[in-house]
């Protein structure tokens, strides 16, 4: 696997990992999981949750963490078009270089809204991001603390070799 360039980095990571860093590896470990590890994320509208989950050694991902979203913006369904204070649903990656440590709304990471189906049904947008502040206008906003420790699990995963994480954002749980 390619080594992917770290986050960028701010004096405010360094804030950041002083105040979540070791309290989140001991939560890591005792999930059974190893900090550094490959993340994928799951976001949840109707139910305002955003799961975390870590890859295990056998290649599997395992849920770690189920954070309450602060604020969306919306209603349940896809965003159509910049400006719609929509909140998006789909499958999108996120990379290094998509990693806002300087934000405006704390810590934050764009989302890579329009994806490639998005920009196949002409839907517009841009700057969909998962940050801090609990304010949203588009985006999946949490609190300051919570968008910190999400933040610093994918930047840790970044560190060790993963190039780019799935979000996946669906409208609610699709279960019975």
């Amino acid at each position: 696997m390619a080594r992917a360039r770290g986050a960028p980095q701010t004096s405010r990571l360094g804030q950041v990992k002083e105040r979540v860093w070791s309290g989140l590896v001991e939560q890591i470990k005792k999930a059974g999981l190893k900090p550094g590890a490959p993340v994928f994320v799951r976001i949840f509208k109707e139910e305002s949750e955003l799961e975390v989950w870590k890859a295990r050694e056998d290649g599997r991902f395992y849920h770690f963490k189920t954070y309450p979203i602060c604020n969306w913006s919306g209603e349940i369904g896809p965003k159509f078009k910049k400006g719609d204070k929509q909140a998006p649903e789909g499958f999108y990656a996120v990379g290094p270089k998509q990693m806002k440590p300087d934000s405006n709304y704390h810590v934050a990471f764009n989302l890579g809204f329009p994806n490639a189906y998005d920009r196949s049904h002409d839907r517009t947008g841009d700057y969909l991001m998962i940050h801090g502040k609990c304010k949203s206008a588009g985006c999946y906003a949490m609190t300051d603390a919570l968008a910190e420790e999400i933040y610093a699990l994918a930047r840790d995963a970044f560190r060790n070799g993963q190039t780019a994480f799935e979000v996946h954002a669906f409208p609610f749980r699709m279960t019975d």
